[in-house]
This record gives C-alpha cells, sequence and structure tokens, in this order.
C-alpha cells in the first residue's frame, strides 16, 4: 500500500480539511500519515489512520518555523514515504527538500493565499521572506490544490502550475438530517454569525447595524481576540437586550443553534487578497442547515450565493444600508421562500463527497 505523508503546523485537533483528505486518500487505497506538532493543552486524537505529533521549543517566530521544518526533515527522511503532501506554505521547505533526497513525489495544499494573510500585511521583512520561499518552490511542486477558484487563478498565473481546486465542504453524509425549526408568532428573528471574533469578520458592523432593526436579536456563536472589546462595545451602544454571546460551542450544540436562525451572515472585510477571496467554512454550514445567508461583496462568497440564489449580498458596511439589507433578507417572505426551495439544492452539491473527485484526480496517478 502506498503511503503518504501529509504535514501541518497545528496540532490536528481542529483541522478537518486536512482529516477529511487523509480519509479520502484511505477510501483510495492510500496508507496516510497526519504529521503535525503537540502544544502542553492539545487534546488527544484518535484517527483511523496514523498520526504523528512533534513537541517542539520554541511557540512563534523565526526559530519556530526553523524548529518545527527541521524536525519535520529528518521525520520524512528516516520514513518510508510514497508521496510527500504540504498543507500550506510553512510546511512546505520541508516536505521540498525530502521529495529532492528521496525522489518521490510532493503535492501542495494550500488552505488561503498565505503571503496575503493579516498577520503578514505590514511586516515588509517576514512578508518577503515567505513570498522568496513561495517563489522558489511553488513552480517546482509536482501537483496542487487549493481552496477556492480566485487563489487558484492567482497562482496559475503566477507560478504556471495547474492548481486545482478542492473547497473545504461538510462531509454530507455524515450530516443529521433534521426537521427546520419554524417561529412562533411574537419570536424574534435570529441573526446568526459562528466562527472566530477576530478582526475584519465584519463584527462590529452588524452590531452598529441592530439599533436600525426590530424583533431581531444577533447571535454570536464563537470566541476571538476581539470578544471582550465587542461585549464592552454593545454595553456602550446598549445594545445587551439584541445581542446574544452564545462563546464557543460543541459542534452539535453549534448545529442545533445554526438550525434555528432565520439568517446566517459571513461579512468579512477586504483586508488584502487573502480575506478578499475567502470562502468561510460557516457559509456552507449555512447552507446545510437550510438558512439563507448574507455575505459581503467578495467574489468567492458571492459567486456562491449568487449561483445558487440562496441569499443576499450586503453591498456596503455602512450600518444604516447594511440594516436596510438585513431587513429585506430577514421579511421578505418571498425572497426567504424562494431561498429555502434553492438552499435544498445547494445543500446537495456543496458536499465533500464532490471534492473528493478532484482529489481522484490529483492522487491517483501516484497509486
Amino acid at each position: 500500500m502506498k503511503k503518504v505523508t501529509l504535514s501541518v503546523i497545528n496540532d490536528l485537533v481542529t483541522d478537518n480539511r486536512v482529516h477529511k483528505v487523509a480519509v479520502s486518500l484511505q477510501k483510495m487505497g492510500f496508507e496516510p500519515v497526519l504529521i503535525g506538532r503537540i502544544l502542553p493543552d492539545s487534546d488527544g486524537v484518535e484517527r483511523t489512520y496514523r498520526t504523528h505529533r512533534m513537541r517542539l521549543l520554541f511557540r512563534k517566530g523565526f526559530l519556530f518555523y526553523l524548529e518545527y521544518n527541521l524536525r519535520l526533515f529528518f521525520y520524512l527522511l528516516k520514513t518510508k514515504v510514497d508521496v510527500l503532501v504540504a498543507n500550506d506554505l510553512d510546511t512546505l521547505p520541508a516536505n521540498f527538500m525530502a521529495s529532492r533526497i528521496k525522489q518521490k513525489p510532493l503535492v501542495y495544499d494550500s488552505h488561503e493565499y498565505f503571503t496575503e494573510v493579516p498577520e503578514l500585511l505590514g511586516r515588509p521583512v517576514v512578508r518577503g521572506t515567505w513570498t522568496l520561499i513561495e517563489k522558489m518552490l511553488v513552480p517546482k511542486v509536482n501537483a496542487a490544490y487549493t481552496v477556492c477558484e480566485s487563489i487558484a487563478e492567482v497562482y496559475r498565473d503566477l507560478y504556471k502550475v495547474d492548481f486545482k481546486v478542492v473547497r473545504n465542504l461538510p462531509v454530507c453524509s455524515q450530516l443529521e438530517k433534521h426537521e427546520l425549526q419554524e417561529k412562533k408568532d411574537g419570536q424574534p428573528k435570529i441573526i446568526l454569525y459562528q466562527g472566530a471574533l477576530n478582526l475584519g469578520r465584519g463584527i462590529e458592523a452588524a452590531i452598529r447595524s441592530m439599533h436600525y432593526i426590530d424583533g431581531v436579536e444577533l447571535w454570536l456563536a464563537g470566541d476571538g481576540d476581539l470578544t471582550a472589546q465587542l461585549k464592552q462595545f454593545v454595553t456602550e451602544l446598549k445594545l445587551e437586550s439584541k445581542v446574544k454571546f452564545l462563546g464557543r460551542l460543541p459542534i452539535g450544540k453549534l448545529s442545533e443553534v445554526t438550525r434555528q436562525a432565520d439568517l446566517g451572515i459571513s461579512l468579512e472585510e477586504d483586508l488584502g487578497l487573502n480575506y478578499r477571496f475567502a470562502l468561510p467554512n460557516k457559509l456552507f454550514d449555512y447552507i446545510q442547515a437550510g438558512v439563507p445567508v448574507l455575505v459581503s461583496n467578495l467574489p468567492e462568497m458571492k459567486r456562491i450565493v449568487e449561483h445558487y440564489q440562496i441569499g443576499a449580498i450586503a453591498e456596503t458596511h455602512q450600518r444604516k444600508d447594511l440594516a436596510e439589507t438585513i431587513k429585506m433578507a430577514l421579511f421578505h417572505q418571498e425572497n426567504k421562500n424562494y431561498w429555502k426551495q434553492n438552499l435544498q439544492k445547494a445543500a446537495s452539491e456543496l458536499c465533500w463527497e464532490n471534492e473528493e473527485q478532484v482529489l481522484r484526480q490529483v492522487y491517483l496517478q501516484y497509486l
């Protein structure tokens, strides 16, 4: 059986995309080994395939990336492997060196537009270093895929590599089917945001818009860097009765909450190309739950919403305009009925089972 190593820089626990790839490779007949790191507070991982986690001395900065890639390189050298998979740019140096020495094919899975992430903007030296690594190594991989068409187009133009698109969609066969819950008269409409409460997610704009909408609650399901700041913001605006902080929820509970929503929002701001090309997991969670969506006017999210006709596009984050768009999405019954019908088709098509066909194109040549 052909062995495939899949390297990531996280602790494996919450990286659902690479887990789904590993399971798909198993179904194809490969033997995957998932490699990451372990942190002091990391939970255990139980998988149907092998895992290996390295305990590092450093946690961030140059020495962290250097130590990780050196440790990974030596592990790959002593491991029997037929195909090496680098997940994101920060695992590519070690995989590239090992693939050249062992003369084995190297596949690159880019989970985001790495050199355009907000953490690198405003840090020209660090960003320049990663850009140089990308220019040197990406053109030399044997196969590659990424999470959306916009990023794939950029990489194809830059590096003349045929990047495929494998979106991070839910495994539909594992989803429980539930009847949609009907609201009782007098119950408030629910707007749901799920995900990290971090910069650039449009959460502040959604909160501000609540001043102009009656009979509605905004539920924030998640945690992050801005949690305390957002709670203070809500208090200052005297919106405690309209904005509810649910915290980080277990997957089962989050699914239950999502099904109660009347509108799911994904209002990412245009903070660099990585955000501009965003295709967040929460968008597909809303779709699978049969919840109409409101998204920013950014190309990848807009493409999904307009193709399936399952919600509205927010042309601006200006609070009064955003409030009017939200009211239209929540209270225009004809639109809601139309979107609800289309959500059934979208949910049946936007599944990991369909994305697997692209993975088969990439990997079956190595069996």
